[in-house]
């Protein structure tokens, strides 16, 4: 969202005494610029809840999330916090807070936007003569293929079993009928010539479909 639109939905919460759930994971991987100003870091009503994950940063068994809350809810959530399970995760948290403290996550950070922007760059190259329209966003580890007109993203993601491919179709996210079907294709956990292999068999596995005259 651009900064004008940004400030606009900002203050239509304010006006309407709503909250916004911000969901930022991933945003820490952004490639062509510097990362965006979050709502939560423009919020001067106190009307945004920022959730973020280190489970996609560093590795996804770490299962540590947080929450930065305006101020008169904090009292509630810790509550509830509280009723989830018997405590936190305190070690972990304490070796995480070192871990940022003395510069690792920085430099990890920096590894990983090198490294992800590799991968993401190999598959937009591999994937150029596919019958698929890409719509990859300048952050996160994944990007959208679109199928052509006609084709069930369902259909495709079943069969795509028999070319050793593991596809999630964009329907699957949806309770009403899309008006394309798409493909959810994830290369953050590829290195450069797996994702070139992948694109290959993801090619003869479209190719195998008649697609409508």
């Amino acid at each position: 969202m651009s900064l004008s639109r940004r400030l606009s939905l900002l203050d239509w919460a304010k006006h309407a005494n709503a909250y916004i759930l911000e969901d930022d994971y991933d945003s820490e991987f952004r490639f062509a610029a510097r990362p965006l100003a979050t709502l939560q870091g423009l919020d001067e009503a106190d009307r945004v809840i920022y959730i973020g994950t280190f489970s996609k940063v560093l590795f996804p068994s770490i299962r540590i999330g947080y929450l930065i809350l305006p101020p008169p809810l904090v009292d509630p959530f810790l509550k509830v916090r509280r009723l989830i399970d018997i405590h936190s995760p305190m070690l972990e948290q304490a070796v995480l807070a070192d871990f940022m403290i003395e510069g690792h996550f920085t430099r990890h950070l920096r590894r990983m936007r090198t490294l992800y922007a590799e991968r993401r760059r190999a598959l937009l190259e591999a994937a150029r003569g596919l019958p698929l329209e890409i719509v990859s966003a300048e952050a996160g580890i994944h990007c959208i293929g679109w199928l052509s007109d006609g084709m069930d993203d369902l259909a495709v993601a079943k069969k795509a079993i028999d070319y050793d491919l593991n596809l999630t179709p964009i329907s699957s996210f949806n309770m009403e009928p899309l008006p394309r079907k798409g493909l959810l294709l994830g290369y953050g956990g590829f290195d450069v010539q797996e994702i070139r292999e992948g694109v290959q068999r993801l090619g003869a596995l479209l190719h195998s479909f008649k697609t409508p005259d």
